[in-house]
This record gives C-alpha cells, sequence and structure tokens, in this order.
C-alpha cells in the first residue's frame, strides 16, 4: 500500500450557516444605520438632508461593494445605548476644549504623543470596527492599525505626559469598549467584558 494511500484525507471544515432572509434583511439594516451615523458625524451637522444623503450614499455603496455576510449575535439595549450616546458627547466636547487649549496657549512646549496598543477583550469585527470609529472621532486619538486576528487596536494619543495617563487612557478604551458592549453586545459578550480584567498595557512610543 503506498504512503499516499495510508494518509488520513483531513478533515473537511463544516458547512458555514447560512443566514435566513430576515437576518439577512436585519444586518443590512444595522449596517445602513451604523454606516449613516458614521456619515452624520463626520460631517458635523445633523440636517435632514444630511441624514438622508446619508442614507442614499450607503445604499449605493452597499449595493456596489455589498458586505460579507456578519452574523450579529447582540441585540440593542436601548438605556446602555443612551448612556453610551451621553458620554460619547461628553468626551468629544472635552477633548475639543482641550485639543484647542493645546493649539492656543502662549507657551509650554510641544506635546507629548504616544502609540498605545489596546487588546479589546471582545474580538469581533463590530466590536473592533465601533471602538475604533469612536477613539477616531474624538479629537486627540487616531487608530493607526486593527488587528483583526488579535482584536488589538494601535491608538495614537496626544498630550500623555507620564506613565499614569497612559493607563487612564488605556482604561477609557476598555470603558468605551464596555459601553459598546453594553449597548449592543450578546449575553456572551457581556459575560467576556466582566469577567476578563483588562490587559496589560504597552507603550509602543514616545514624545515627538
Amino acid at each position: 500500500m503506498s504512503a499516499d494511500q495510508m494518509t488520513p484525507a483531513p478533515p473537511a471544515d463544516p458547512p458555514k450557516p447560512r443566514l435566513t432572509r430576515a437576518a439577512r434583511r436585519r444586518n443590512r439594516i444595522i449596517a445602513m444605520t451604523g454606516l449613516t451615523a458614521i456619515w452624520v458625524l463626520l460631517w458635523g451637522t445633523h440636517f435632514w438632508a444630511n441624514v438622508i444623503s446619508g442614507l442614499v450614499v450607503v445604499a449605493i455603496l452597499l449595493a456596489v461593494f455589498p458586505l460579507p455576510p456578519v452574523t450579529f449575535a447582540g441585540r440593542i439595549h436601548p438605556l446602555p445605548m443612551l448612556r453610551f450616546w451621553l458620554r460619547f458627547l461628553q468626551d468629544l466636547v472635552i477633548a475639543s476644549i482641550q485639543i484647542a487649549w493645546l493649539a492656543l496657549r502662549p507657551a509650554g512646549g510641544q506635546a507629548r504623543s504616544a502609540i498605545i496598543a489596546v487588546p479589546l477583550r471582545v474580538n469581533t469585527d463590530l466590536n473592533l470596527t465601533l471602538t475604533a470609529e469612536a477613539l477616531t472621532l474624538v479629537p486627540g486619538s487616531l487608530i493607526l492599525e486593527a488587528d483583526r486576528s488579535t482584536g488589538t487596536l494601535f491608538v495614537h494619543v496626544i498630550n500623555l505626559r507620564n506613565r499614569e495617563e497612559l493607563e487612564e487612557f488605556r482604561r477609557g478604551v476598555y470603558a468605551l469598549e464596555a459601553r459598546i458592549v453594553s449597548a449592543l453586545g450578546s449575553p456572551d459578550e457581556l459575560r467576556r467584558i466582566r469577567e476578563n480584567p483588562p490587559a496589560p498595557s504597552d507603550l509602543e512610543g514616545a514624545s515627538r
């Protein structure tokens, strides 16, 4: 008997579950809602014309470049969602004032910056994308890279003067992740947030 005949065939990959029509429709609505919200936030105005134009652009993009099917295991929790948006708007205002002060202050030297690697506790495409978008929309922080395989965000942050402020920002990222998961997560994702403490930070950059 030859070696080829003795070698067992590798096990076949299990078939991927097919989404029902209702699940596909729900995922499409979620994608349109999320992308339209990002459109409105990037433009900075909330007029109905801007919302409608965002819906039209998103509909065209999804028709021309359809997203791969993603199973959304969570659900929308209204009260945590409201808390997320209120805190996001608060962070947006505070960060804008801080960045304006850095630009207009009479003296004080150049602002220090750092690059921080933050491994998220819930490694899903939705959580990675929403956390990255929320961080990028707040002045003073910018996502340089997102490692999908490990769920790690590499964030460039300005005006970090010492290690304590770095740790404070890192805790803020984990708090942001927790608010997003509380608003949209599944029971399993909520459990992972509760049971997994934040991982140690990794300082990737220094002042410039």
